[in-house]
């Protein structure tokens, strides 16, 4: 019986959404264009449930590059209303299009000549004559056995305010550098952290010339504490790479290892990875080939950094 209804209610959800698209008219277009060419915020209001969604389509808004704030109607009569001023865009939402605080809103909203944009469950409704766009998110049915509680309704107009935030971005030129610049933390953010945003710079990067002596590559490694050192030429140009396993492995079978140069012990063509690269990706590297580290060299071969399997790690773990 609860898995008759769960079903129900899941077919009834997506059957309210699904009828929306046939509704995407030039009405959505002129509410992704006044959004999008917004000169202020994007000020989402509603009531009870609607109010909720609208919480979430304004933070939706403001993840992908449109600045955008909840508005609680009942608070904006009692002088929150001060938060829209010209040049903002309200959106309103109500299933009914005739909530009495959204109504009361209309006139001081109208005389500050700001555009509304109204997803509403009844067009013919107060608040469809007043708005400016009106988007069509009326249901058959909710999906409330009872036919009371706002389910269809509240998930239609929550699919089309994603749908309108999505159009607005894609019209606006929203891209995946802009929208990592807005997500710093969280799995978001590690998974558009770049390369050059983790790897060891300057004077941290563990670096010796070809003709250094081992004893010097080892104290280099010792003193920067990655378990690697770079190997470069006259002109800085990364050449090898000598790494603890390295080390291990010659002196097992050469007891002059200490009086030999950098250049005899290093391993030639090391592995590397652009400062660009996804530092997911360059996890996934290191990896598949068991190494803990890779050389972040420029366009001429100059190295410029190192990243460390154990910081990107640490990261993961922190986001």
């Amino acid at each position: 019986m609860t898995r008759e209804i769960a079903r129900r209610v899941l077919e009834i959800e997506a059957d309210s959404i699904k009828k929306l698209i046939d509704r995407l008219d030039e009405s959505f277009e002129r509410a992704v264009d006044l959004v999008s060419s917004c000169r202020g915020r994007v000020v989402v209001t509603g009531m009870g449930k609607s109010g909720i969604i609208g919480r979430k389509i304004a933070a939706t808004l403001n993840s992908t590059g449109t600045p955008s704030l909840y508005l609680n109607p009942a608070e904006a009569l009692h002088g929150d209303l001060g938060m829209v001023v010209s040049g903002d865009v309200v959106v309103l939402l109500s299933n009914s299009g005739r909530t009495r605080e959204l109504v009361a809103l209309v006139e001081p909203i109208k005389r500050l000549s700001v555009p509304l944009i109204a997803l509403l469950g009844n067009r013919d409704s107060t608040l469809g004559e007043a708005a400016d766009v009106v988007l069509d998110v009326s249901v058959e049915e909710e999906a409330c056995p009872m036919g009371l509680a706002p389910t269809a309704s509240t998930t239609a107009s929550l699919a089309l305010g994603d749908a309108l935030a999505m159009a607005v971005l894609e019209k606006k030129g929203f891209s995946a550098d802009d929208f990592r610049t807005l997500h710093p933390n969280g799995q978001l953010g590690f998974k558009l952290m770049r390369v050059e945003d983790a790897m060891h710079r300057g004077d941290d990067i563990p670096k010796v010339r070809t003709d250094a002596l081992m004893r010097d590559a080892i104290y280099e490694m010792s003193r920067k504490g990655l378990g690697v050192t770079s190997v470069v030429d006259g002109d800085d140009r990364l050449v090898g790479v000598i790494s603890d396993g390295d080390l291990r492995r010659q002196l097992e079978r050469d007891e002059r290892l200490l009086t030999r140069t950098a250049s005899d012990c290093m391993t030639k063509n090391p592995v590397t990875v652009p400062a660009k690269e996804a530092a997911t990706a360059a996890l996934a590297l290191m990896e598949k080939r068991r190494i803990t580290s890779l050389m972040v060299p420029d366009e001429e071969g100059r190295i410029v950094g190192v990243l460390h399997l154990h910081d990107l790690w640490r990261l993961s773990e922190y986001f």
